[in-house]
Formats: C-alpha cells, sequence, structure tokens
C-alpha cells in the first residue's frame, strides 16, 4: 500500500491554496492542500504497523507550533511547481527529522534535501510557469496555520489519498 505522511494546514489556508490549485494543480482532485512530511513508499502491513507505532511517539513529543505563509514561489529549475512558500520552516524541519527516525529511517539512497511548501500548480511549461508566477508574485500572501496534528495517508485504487491515522501533538 503507498503511504505518505503529512500536515494539511487550516481551512482557510487550504481554501487560499485551492482557489488556484483547482486551475494548476493537476492533483487538485487527489488530495487537499497539504506539507509533506515524508514522500509516498509502498509499504507493508508489517511497515505501516511500525509506522503507527514510530508516529504515536512523535506525535507524544511535540507540541503545536505555527506556520507562516508568505509568499508565492516555485521549485524552478528543480520541477514547474508553483508554491506558496513558507516564512520560516524550523518546526517543519524538526518535525521531518523526527518522523524520518528509527523505524521510518530513510536509505541514504533515498534521502534528498527536505524541502517543505504547499504546492498550487505543478507540471506546467516553462512558459506557463513563468508567466502564472508573474502575475502571482504580485498578490500578497499572510496567512498563518496553527499545526497540531500529522496524518498518515494511504493511496486508494484511484489515485486519490485518504486518511489512514491521525496524530495529535501532545508535548
Amino acid at each position: 500500500m503507498n503511504c505518505g505522511i503529512a500536515v494539511f494546514p487550516t481551512k482557510e489556508v487550504q481554501d487560499f491554496a485551492n482557489s488556484y490549485r483547482k486551475r494548476f494543480d493537476p492533483h487538485y482532485s487527489l488530495i487537499n492542500p497539504h506539507l509533506t512530511i515524508r514522500d509516498k513508499e509502498d509499504w507493508t502491513d508489517e511497515q505501516l504497523a511500525a509506522a503507527v507505532n514510530h508516529l504515536e511517539i512523535v506525535a507524544a513529543s511535540f507540541s503545536p507550533f505555527t506556520l507562516h505563509f508568505n509568499r508565492f514561489t516555485s521549485l524552478y529549475p528543480s520541477t514547474n511547481t508553483i508554491i506558496i512558500g513558507l516564512e520560516d520552516r524550523k518546526s517543519l524541519d524538526q518535525l521531518h527529522d523526527a518522523v524520518c527516525s528509527e523505524s521510518l529511517c530513510i536509505e541514504d539512497s533515498m534521502k534528498h534535501l527536505y524541502h517543505p511548501y504547499l504546492a498550487i500548480g505543478q507540471q506546467m511549461s516553462n512558459d506557463e510557469l513563468h508567466d502564472v508566477l508573474a502575475s502571482l508574485s504580485k498578490i500578497p500572501v499572510n496567512y498563518t496555520s496553527e499545526i497540531d496534528r500529522i496524518h498518515l495517508l494511504y493511496q486508494t485504487e484511484n489515485g486519490a489519498w485518504t486518511t489512514y491515522q491521525t496524530f495529535k501533538f501532545k508535548g
């Protein structure tokens, strides 16, 4: 089963992101606006059970934190993805490091630089990316979101993502 781990911003932030995602993100109908903590992987039932145990421990040690979304930017030239950027990602980096440890330790061959973001446009041509980003960069962004839980997600047969289990922070 394909599984992943993410946090979801507040409804206000999701509504703002979705107002753009419905036009620019082919994954709009498959998953709500989110920030990935751990990319998707195909897990066995045993790996899933170990992940649940690990995430319970991680959530027990974390306190809620606030994210501030402050700009439109892109991941270009790595990918043609438009994102809503964060002012300070330290808390998400710490959460990522805690999640991707112990039984969920990422093998060296799978490691990459973690960069949390809220995608609003993906799989765009170079021209489309630059045109859309030029327009969006004029729009002020000033949203905050309290993050108080992480979500273990799984991918359904039609490619959509749904929550398997939620872990509320208790630290």
